[in-house]
Formats: C-alpha cells, sequence, structure tokens
C-alpha cells in the first residue's frame, strides 16, 4: 500500500514529513534524484528523462501512485507525462494542484467558468525552470479572473539549501523577495513554489512582512493526498516498507536530510 514521493533532491522531506504523519498507516518510498539536483536550471527534456526514470524506480518499489513533490517536474515534465507516458494503471499527481484550490478557494474538480477571487496580487518564487514554464499562471487563469502574478526565478537557493549554507540562502531569499518587490511592491500572497522553500518561510514571511499571506505546499499537499486516497483506495500500491532511495551518496543524503528534518533518516542507493 505504499505512496511514492519524488523529488529532484532533499526538498521534498519537506512535503514527505507532513503527509507521513498525516498518513501515519501508509508506507512512503522516497526518491531523491541528488545526482542531478538542481532541476530547475535544466531544460525541459532533460527535467522529463530524469523524472520518468525516477517515477519508474517508485513503480519497481510497489508504488502505484507518485506525487511529484518537485515543482520544477510538476511544472516542466508532469503534463508531457500524463498525455504520452503514464499507463493506464498509474498515477502521477503534482504539486500545483493544492496550492490553486487554496489561492482560488474551489475544488480541482470544479470546472466552472473562471471567476473573480479575493486575492488580485500575487508573488510566487520559484526556480528558474517552473518561472519559464509559465504552468502556474496557465492553471490559474483556467480558475480564476484578474489576478495579477509576479514570478521571481530564484537562482541558487536550491543548490544553498541542499548543500547547507543557511547563511547564503537566507541572502539570496532575501534578494529574491527585494527584486520582486521593486517590481510588486505591495502582493498579498505569495506562492512558494518550490518544496525546498518552506526550510526558509520563516525568512520569506520576514522579508515580504506581516501583511502578505505566504502559501506553503507540505500541508496542502498532505490534505489534498488524504482526500485523493480516500477517493481512490485502489491507488495504493502494493509496496509495505517505508524506504528512502537516492541516485547520490547515500551516506552524505543521510547526513544532510537528518539536518533538514532534525531526526535520523537512512538513505539507500535507487
Amino acid at each position: 500500500m505504499a505512496v511514492g514521493i519524488f523529488d529532484s533532491g532533499l526538498g521534498g522531506l519537506t512535503v514527505l514529513d507532513v503527509v507521513a504523519k498525516r498518513l501515519p498507516d501508509v508506507p512512503f518510498v522516497y526518491f531523491g534524484d541528488n545526482a542531478h539536483t538542481p532541476y530547475g536550471v535544466r531544460d525541459a527534456d532533460d527535467v522529463f528523462n530524469l523524472t520518468t526514470a525516477g517515477v519508474e524506480r517508485l513503480w519497481a518499489a510497489g508504488c502505484d501512485l507518485v506525487i511529484l513533490a518537485c515543482n520544477t517536474a510538476s511544472a516542466v515534465a508532469l503534463k508531457r507525462m500524463q498525455e504520452t507516458w503514464l499507463p493506464d494503471d498509474k498515477r502521477v499527481l503534482g504539486v500545483f494542484v493544492p496550492l490553486i484550490e487554496a489561492l482560488t478557494e474551489r475544488r480541482w474538480g470544479d470546472n466552472s467558468p473562471p471567476r473573480e477571487v479575493a486575492v488580485k496580487h500575487v508573488a510566487l518564487f520559484a526556480t528558474p525552470a517552473t518561472v519559464s514554464s509559465r504552468a502556474f499562471q496557465r492553471e490559474l487563469a483556467f480558475r480564476a479572473v484578474g489576478v495579477d502574478v509576479e514570478a521571481q526565478p530564484c537562482g541558487g537557493v536550491v543548490d544553498a539549501i541542499e548543500q547547507g549554507d543557511e547563511i547564503l540562502a537566507e541572502a539570496l531569499v532575501r534578494s529574491h523577495v527585494e527584486a520582486l518587490m521593486r517590481r510588486m511592491p505591495k502582493p498579498e500572497a505569495a506562492i512558494l513554489g518550490c518544496t525546498h522553500y518552506p526550510l526558509m518561510q520563516a525568512v520569506f514571511q520576514d522579508a515580504l512582512g506581516p501583511d502578505v499571506t505566504v502559501y506553503s505546499q507540505a500541508d496542502l499537499v498532505a490534505e489534498s493526498l488524504a482526500d485523493y486516497l480516500e477517493r481512490h483506495p485502489d491507488m495504493l500500491g502494493a509496496g509495505t516498507e517505508t524506504m528512502f532511495l537516492t541516485t547520490g551518496d547515500p551516506a552524505k543524503v543521510s547526513s544532510k536530510a537528518t539536518q533538514f528534518l532534525r531526526h535520523r533518516i537512512e538513505f539507500q542507493a535507487a
């Protein structure tokens, strides 16, 4: 009954930590493609090929349902995967869905025409690849009208987090927030469009100010996944044990992951 969680590196652990607490009886298999992180600077074909390889490994571990906890993979590869590659008996879900549900206050299955929503000015912080894909703006436009989205490509932040350099990561976050606010001085909401960024959520909030609502993905994804599994219990795969897989050096990745989540995590070679 395992569910797979895929990420380009360690950022998806922010999602795993919350969904595992929300669904304590479900084994989760985590796949971190640490050998190829970050995805945010790669081209679309590269992201697609790396993502599909990782998802296939999760299928082999008994996961019929895989969550792409990597926003870049969700933005750049997911639509192509679902349209051209995915077998009928498997499901791959992205992490934009719960964010847009929360922002537009409507369910994903609600196919009524786009309508006015309360929030008019939204700041999007994401990797360069996610920003250039315009996937967030495209999905938002299907559901809401009159929303101004200002996107900031946050180069360097994922690298700094993966390397454990919190001082550099904080400096980069403040620089990126400052750059965005020069273009949109008063955002009402901010989307942290990368699963690494919740680790810096307090810095984002401090730089943006108390009047900006910051949307982070982990809690939203956990509730969305719980709802999905309640409606589709057949998508629980055959896997029975929690595992952590990596394409990187398992010892090094385990050490960094333990720093991330403040409790011991043991990765094994994918």
